[in-house]
């Protein structure tokens, strides 16, 4: 089985091949939670014409958002899928964003990031990988975000088992690479890029920059 240890030499690896990412895409810390909302079950491409639909209406905002017609705001969001669930799943967290921080992202990064953790997953709709992002990329705290590429990656390379946990994966990367907010942002964004590019479904392992890792 793989070792936590080579993790750093995986990131060197994924470094050399695509560069910095310069992950996430987002011109405000609101923009990338509302977009870390948005990306659930669909492809970013998506998420950026909702994203686009929000700004050009005005509502890229959190008192526009939570006090918004609820179809008006699930018209604009339509192209990230799911419109009407992620409506309801948007104005509940900007209604707690707005009444439990004022709205305000310099607050909520005053919070040790455990705690905040424990209330972004009690709002309706916020599971572990959104909760992480929220962290990470809006908040800057150094805590590892898994995804479906994460665990295809780690699965194949003989990290984890089929069964793997969320909160196991994201240990492996927290337990063994420095805790940086700026190096679990590239090294995430690193994991996305090859798993679009070569850790596919079906996988294509010729020329992926990891191949040289993978077992036996």
């Amino acid at each position: 089985m793989a070792s936590p240890k080579d993790l750093p030499r995986y990131y060197r690896a994924l470094l050399k091949h695509y560069g910095p990412r310069h992950w996430w895409p987002a011109e405000t810390p609101f923009e990338v939670m509302v977009g870390a909302i948005l990306t659930q079950n669909t492809a970013w491409t998506n998420v950026e014409k909702a994203i686009h639909n929000l700004k050009a209406a005005g509502m890229l905002e959190p008192r526009p958002i939570a006090e918004a017609d609820a179809a008006t705001l699930a018209r604009l969001i339509r192209p990230a899928g799911y419109f009407n669930v992620k409506a309801r799943r948007l104005q509940d967290f900007v209604r707690w964003f707005v009444e439990r921080w004022r709205g305000d992202v310099r607050i909520m990064r005053l919070v040790p990031p455990e705690r905040m953790r424990e209330e972004l997953l009690d709002v309706k709709g916020i599971g572990p990988e959104t909760a992480d992002s929220i962290l990470l990329y809006a908040l800057e705290h150094p805590v590892f975000v898994v995804d479906a590429y994460t665990f295809r990656v780690l699965h194949r390379h003989g990290f984890v088992g089929e069964e793997a946990t969320y909160d196991e994966m994201k240990e492996i990367f927290e337990g063994t690479v420095p805790r940086d907010a700026a190096l679990f942002n590239d090294f995430h964004a690193q994991i996305v890029n090859v798993g679009k590019d070569f850790c596919r479904a079906t996988p294509r392992c010729e020329k992926c920059p990891l191949r040289k890792f993978l077992p036996g």
